[in-house]
């Protein structure tokens, strides 16, 4: 294929200017490399997950021990892509909860692979099909035990993509999941910013209808 600056010029679709550290919530969409089916299949309008949609909804909920300042809200795995909507609580808000705010400064903004930077590539750490998966995390500097503070949200979707990632090749490598192309989630993702209770609303119901609207879905099929 030849050179064509309408579809090989990646451009960011992050709102420019907009602070994505800022306290607020956020609907998330990360959709599959290709429009790929990697994650189970829509029967009557149910999702049923397979091993691997298990894994990626285990990896959002541990979002919230990676980044205790953010928090999981609605989500749904389907077949090729994945929604959610992600809270980035202020200190206020943090310390409400009943935890420790101590040393948010020694991590403020730290930068994690994946993070979109206009059109960089999510990076991929092949593992050792052998290794324990707590092995691998202990000694990752991207596990989930090396925790984040006010981190902007590409940061936590990027540590999402390469967590999943990494556990998808070993569920390849050791399990006979269904092989990926080159990479597992599209380089990008789509975020819109929930500005009230009427939105939040509208789109945790969007969320939860998703399986069953699966043929109106401009993500699916």
């Amino acid at each position: 294929m030849t050179y064509n600056p309408k579809i090989h010029n990646r451009q960011s679709i992050r709102l420019k200017g907009y602070d994505y550290s800022q306290s607020g919530l956020y609907f998330i969409t990360i959709c599959c490399q290709n429009n790929a089916h990697m994650f189970g299949r829509i029967l009557d309008g149910k999702m049923i997950l397979n091993d691997a949609g298990k894994m990626i909804e285990k990896w959002y909920y541990e979002l919230e021990n990676k980044y205790p300042d953010k928090r999981c809200h609605e989500m749904v795995v389907m077949p090729n892509h994945f929604h959610c909507i992600l809270e980035n609580m202020d200190i206020g808000s943090f310390e409400s909860h009943g935890m420790d705010a101590h040393g948010w400064d020694a991590h403020t903004g730290t930068s994690l692979r994946g993070r979109p930077r206009g059109g960089s590539e999510i990076e991929t750490k092949m593992i050792d099909p052998h290794e324990t998966i707590e092995k691998i995390f202990d000694t990752s500097p991207y596990g989930p035990n090396n925790k984040k503070y006010q981190s902007p949200l590409g940061d936590a979707i990027g540590w999402f993509k390469t967590m999943t990632t990494n556990e998808y090749i070993r569920g390849v490598k050791t399990l006979e999941w269904k092989r990926f192309d080159k990479k597992l989630w599209h380089w990008n993702y789509f975020d819109r910013i929930i500005r009230n209770q009427f939105a939040y609303q509208n789109i945790s119901r969007y969320i939860q209808d998703n399986p069953k609207n699966w043929k109106k879905d401009k993500f699916g099929n």
